[in-house]
C-alpha cells in the first residue's frame, strides 16, 4: 500500500464525519519540498475556514501514525479553488 493509499484509508472516516469527501490525495515532491495535499470537496462550497478544520483535525492523526518518514508540508485543499 502506497503512502496515498494508507492517508486516504487514515483520514476517510474522520474528514467524512465533518461533512466533506476526499477527492484526491497526493504525496509528491516539488524541487526540495515534499506536499502531501488533501483534496476535499462538499455539497456547496469548499472555503478556507473548511480546509483550516479538516487540516487541524487531521493533523494530529497523521503525527500519532508518523508512517510518512520524510518532512513533508500538508495542504488541505478545494478542487474548486485549487492547492497553492
Amino acid at each position: 500500500m502506497n503512502i496515498e493509499q494508507k492517508v486516504l484509508e487514515l483520514l476517510r472516516e474522520p474528514v467524512e464525519s465533518l461533512g466533506f469527501r476526499i477527492d484526491e490525495v497526493t504525496y509528491e515532491l516539488e524541487g526540495t519540498t515534499r506536499f502531501l495535499r488533501i483534496i476535499i470537496d462538499k455539497d456547496g462550497i469548499v472555503n478556507l475556514d473548511d480546509c483550516v478544520l479538516v487540516s487541524q483535525t487531521i493533523n494530529p492523526l497523521l503525527d500519532e501514525k508518523d508512517f510518512i518518514e520524510e518532512n513533508y508540508i500538508l495542504d488541505v485543499c478545494s478542487k474548486e479553488k485549487g492547492c497553492e
